[in-house]
C-alpha cells in the first residue's frame, strides 16, 4: 500500500556518483570499516590510510556508484584532509565505542571544524567498535547524541556498527548515499518536529495539481491518478481504504465525505519521515519536477533566447491575461489591491514570495496602506521577466499557470532594427536614470511609485528599479521601468561594451542650482554618447534640470541648452519633485522609447564619423554601376577627398 513507499526504485535526481569521505581521530576504526564494508570481511592488515575504494553501483538500491575515501588522521596532512572534506559530498565522522574521549572529540573539534571549513555537506556519525562497548554502560545512542544534533543540524543520521562481527556496518554507507540523495534536513524540523515551510507549498502544489474538480479533497479516482503519476501502479480500493483509515486515525481533518483533504495528504509525508522513508517524499516531489532545493528543475523551465544584447523578454497578451484574473481572484475584499496577506496567500504554493527582497521590494506602486495595486502587480511581474525571465515562469507555474511556457514569453526585436524602422513594438521599455549624487534621482524613483517627497536624504549605493505601468495618449498601456545607477558607478557601468545594449532610454538628472551638479551630468551626458557610438548600442537621452523650486545657477541653464543642442538632443525638463509629481515626464520618457531613432546623442567626431560612412556608402553605389575605368577613376578621387 502506499504507506510502504509505494513500490518501483527511488528517484536520485540527477546524480550519477557520490563522493563520502571518512574522517576521525587514529584509532577509532575508520580504515577498518571501510576494508570491511568493502570486502565483506573483516581485514586482518589494515594499512593507516587507505586509498579510494568505489562499491559497486548495485551495493544500494538507489544503484549510484559511492567512492569512499579515507582521510588522514595527523595534523601534518591538514590540508589533504581539507581537500576532500571540500570534494565529498557526505562527510562519517567516527568515534570509537569503547573509547569515550572520541567521542568527546567529535563536540570539541571536529565538527566545529567542519564548520569553520564551512563545508556543506551533510554528516553521518559513526560509532565504530560496536563489539568492544562496555555493555555495563546503560546510556543509549538516542541520549547521548540528541544534545549533539540539536547543536548541530548538518546531522542526518547517528548509526553504530562493527567492522568485526559487520553488524550495521554496511548501513553505515546506505544512510551516506540516503543523507545526499534523499536528506531529511531539507523537509523536516526536528525541533519543531513539523514539516518545513518549504517542503509545505511544494506538496501544497503537488495536492492543487491533482484535486481535478477542485473541491479541496483527493477522491479515489484522483489518488490513483496521483499514484500511478508518482510510481507507476494504481493501488486497490483495499489498500486506498487502508490508507485513508490511517490518515484518519491520527489525522481527524484529514479525510472528508470527498476524500483526502490536504491537511491529510501532508501528514502522509510526515509519516513518510516519521517512518525513516524519506526517499518516498523525495520520489514524489522529483516526479512532479522539484530539485534538490524544492524549487522546479530548470529543464521543467524554457526560456527563449536572446540572439543579441539589445533584444530583451516579454509576458504574452496570454500571460498577462492570466495575472489579471490572478489578481482579481486573490483580490478577496474587491479593492483593486492585494494587501500583503492577500499576496502570500497568492504565492503560498511558491517556495517563498519572490518579491521581498532586492530587487523587487518596493520597486512597484503601492497604496498608502501597504497594499500591491493591478499596476504594481502586474510591473512586478514585468521587472522580474525582463531580469530573470526563468524565474518568472517558475513563479507562473507555482501559481497555476498551465499554459505552454512557448506562450508565455516573446522576444523583442533588436534596437538597431527599431531603430532602422523608426518604430518598436515593445511593452516594457527600461530606462537608465543616471546624475550626480543629490542630483533627486531616487526622489523621481519614488515620484514614479506615487510615493511623498522626503527632504531628507540617504545616498544610493546600490543600483535601485522602480517600475510602473504608464497611460499613453490613445488609451495604450506601456511598462516602464527606471533603473537607478549611483554615480560612484557610472564609469565601471560604463566600460562594460554591452553596458547600453538593454537601454531604450537614458535620463540624465542634475541638481539645476549646484554647478558641480550640472558639470558632472553633463560629463555623464558625453560619456553616455562616446559609449553609444563606440559600442552602437546608440541611446535616446534626456536631460532632466532638477529642483526647479530652488534659484537656478545662471549658467548651467545656458550651457545646457548649449550642449543639448550640439548634441542633437532635446533641451532640458525642468521639474520639481517637491512640487509636484512629474507624470508628464514618465509619458515622455516612454514616447522617447517609442521613437528609438530620435534623441540619439551625437558627438562631433561621432558625426563626422557618420558622414564619412555615408559618403562612403553612395559612394560604392555609384561605383558598382560604373565601368572599371570609371571605378579607378572614382576611387583615386575619393582617396584624395578623404
Amino acid at each position: 500500500m502506499m504507506l510502504g513507499g509505494f513500490g518501483g526504485k527511488s528517484s536520485t535526481g540527477s546524480r550519477t556518483s557520490l563522493r563520502v569521505a571518512v574522517a576521525g581521530d587514529k584509532g577509532t576504526g575508520k580504515s577498518s570499516l571501510i576494508s570491511a564494508v568493502a570486502s565483506a570481511t573483516f581485514p586482518d592488515n589494515v594499512p593507516r590510510v587507505l586509498p579510494p575504494i568505489t562499491l559497486p553501483a548495485d551495493a544500494f538500491p538507489d544503484y549510484i556508484p559511492i567512492t569512499i575515501v579515507d582521510t588522514p588522521s595527523s595534523i601534518d596532512n591538514r590540508i589533504k584532509l581539507i581537500e576532500e572534506f571540500r570534494k565529498a559530498d557526505v562527510v562519517i565522522l567516527t568515534y570509537a565505542c569503547d573509547q569515550p574521549a572520541t567521542l568527546d572529540r567529535l563536540k570539541s573539534y571536529w565538527l566545529p571544524e567542519l564548520r569553520r571549513l564551512e563545508i556543506k555537506a551533510p554528516v553521518i556519525v559513526v560509532g565504530c567498535k560496536l563489539d568492544l562497548r562496555d555493555e555495563r554502560s546503560p546510556a543509549r545512542l538516542e541520549d547521548i547524541m540528541a544534545p549533539i544534533m540539536k547543536e548541530y543540524r548538518e546531522i542526518e543520521t547517528c548509526i553504530e556498527c562493527s567492522a568485526l562481527t559487520l553488524i550495521q556496518a554496511p548501513d553505515v554507507f546506505y544512510f551516506a548515499s540516503k543523507a545526499v540523495l534523499h536528506p531529511t534536513f531539507p523537509l523536516f524540523d526536528q525541533e519543531k518536529q513539523c514539516l518545513k515551510p518549504r517542503l509545505r507549498r511544494a506538496v501544497q502544489r503537488i495536492f492543487n495539481l491533482f484535486d481535478h474538480d477542485l473541491d479541496g479533497a483527493l477522491n479515489d479516482a484522483e489518488l490513483n491518478d496521483f499514484q500511478v503519476n508518482c510510481f507507476g501502479a494504481p493501488l486497490d480500493p483495499v489498500e486506498l481504504m487502508g490508507v485513508k483509515n490511517v490518515v484518519q486515525e491520527r489525522q481527524p481533518d484529514g479525510v472528508t465525505d470527498l476524500g483526502l483533504t490536504l491537511p491529510g495528504f501532508l501528514f502522509l509525508f510526515s509519516l513518510f519521515i516519521e517512518r525513516g522513508r524519506p526517499e518516498t517524499a523525495w520520489a514524489i516531489l522529483r516526479k512532479c519536477g522539484y530539485n534538490d532545493s524544492l524549487e522546479l528543475s530548470a529543464e521543467l523551465l524554457p526560456v527563449p533566447a536572446k540572439q543579441s544584447p539589445d533584444q530583451s523578454i516579454e509576458l504574452t497578451n496570454e500571460a498577462m491575461d492570466f495575472l489579471s484574473g490572478i489578481f482579481q481572484l486573490y483580490d478577496l475584499d474587491n479593492d483593486g489591491a492585494l494587501q500583503p496577506a492577500e499576496l502570500d496567500d497568492l504565492f503560498q504554493t511558491a517556495p517563498d514570495s519572490p518579491w521581498l527582497e532586492a530587487p523587487y521590494k518596493d520597486a512597484a506602486e503601492k497604496t498608502p496602506g501597504g497594499s500591491l495595486t493591478i499596476n504594481g502587480f502586474l510591473s512586478e511581474w514585468a521587472l522580474m521577466t525582463l531580469l530573470d525571465p526563468r524565474k518568472s515562469l517558475a513563479n507562473l507555474i507555482y501559481i497555476g499557470y498551465g499554459h505552454d511556457p512557448a506562450s508565455t514569453f516573446s522576444v523583442t526585436r533588436k534596437r538597431s532594427v527599431d531603430r532602422k524602422k523608426q518604430r518598436t513594438e515593445r511593452n516594457v521599455f527600461q530606462c537608465f536614470v543616471f546624475g550626480p549624487k543629490k542630483s533627486g534621482k531616487s526622489a523621481l524613483l519614488d515620484s514614479f511609485l506615487g510615493r511623498k517627497f522626503s527632504n531628507s536624504y540617504k545616498a544610493t549605493t546600490v543600483e535601485r528599479y522602480a517600475a510602473n505601468v504608464i497611460d499613453q495618449p490613445g488609451g495604450s498601456k506601456k511598462t516602464l521601468i527606471l533603473r537607478e545607477i549611483p554615480e560612484d558607478r557610472v564609469k565601471k557601468f560604463l566600460t562594460n561594451k554591452e553596458s547600453l545594449a538593454a537601454c531604450d532610454v537614458a535620463v540624465v538628472v542634475y541638481d539645476s542650482s549646484d554647478v558641480y551638479s550640472w558639470k558632472k551630468a553633463r560629463e555623464i551626458l558625453m560619456e553616455l554618447a562616446r559609449r553609444g557610438e563606440e559600442s552602437g548600442y546608440g541611446t535616446p537621452c534626456l536631460l532632466v534640470a532638477a529642483k526647479d523650486d530652488l534659484d537656478p545657477y545662471p549658467m548651467s541653464v545656458q550651457e545646457s541648452d548649449r550642449v543639448c543642442m550640439e548634441l542633437g538632443i532635446d533641451i532640458p525638463v525642468s521639474l520639481s519633485m517637491k512640487l509636484g509629481e512629474p507624470n508628464s515626464l514618465f509619458s515622455r520618457i516612454v514616447s522617447t522609447a517609442e521613437n528609438p531613432h530620435l534623441s540619439i546623442p551625437e558627438t562631433e567626431s561621432g558625426r563626422r564619423s557618420k558622414n564619412i560612412r555615408q559618403l562612403v556608402n553612395s559612394s560604392l553605389l555609384f561605383v558598382s554601376g560604373s565601368s572599371s575605368s570609371s571605378q579607378d577613376l572614382y576611387f583615386l578621387f575619393l582617396s584624395k577627398t578623404i
